[in-house]
């Protein structure tokens, strides 16, 4: 992972914080890649079976390949960056590469 992902991260991780993000609880975690087919795409998603709670793949208009793998876990830095460079390892060999995670907030209403 680069430095630039990096303080991308710290960045969105410092947001949720201040947004009042419940970081005590366990979050389906977005990880995201791009990649050249969709058989690299369900490829990549095998290496990570048993570990993320969900694999969807889905073609772009440009004609490549999106993955979202959802894993179940505690918001933190290490273990995104930890996942983000897994999932780096996967997809680069297979000419693909990753494209951020997210994570839905609830938001309390009054």
């Amino acid at each position: 992972m680069t430095s630039h992902n990096d303080d991308i991260s710290s960045t969105v991780l410092r947001q949720m914080k201040e947004g009042g993000f419940d970081f005590t609880r366990i979050h389906p975690i977005e990880f995201y890649a791009v990649l050249p087919s969709e058989e690299d795409a369900w490829r990549a998603a095998q290496a990570f079976r048993g570990e993320s709670t969900l694999a969807q793949v889905h073609e772009s208009q440009e004609g490549d390949w999106h993955l979202e793998l959802s894993k179940v876990m505690y918001a933190t830095h290490r273990g995104i960056g930890a996942f983000e460079q897994a999932l780096e390892r996967v997809v680069s060999p297979l000419g693909g590469e990753v494209n951020g995670w997210g994570v839905k907030q609830e938001r309390i209403v009054a």
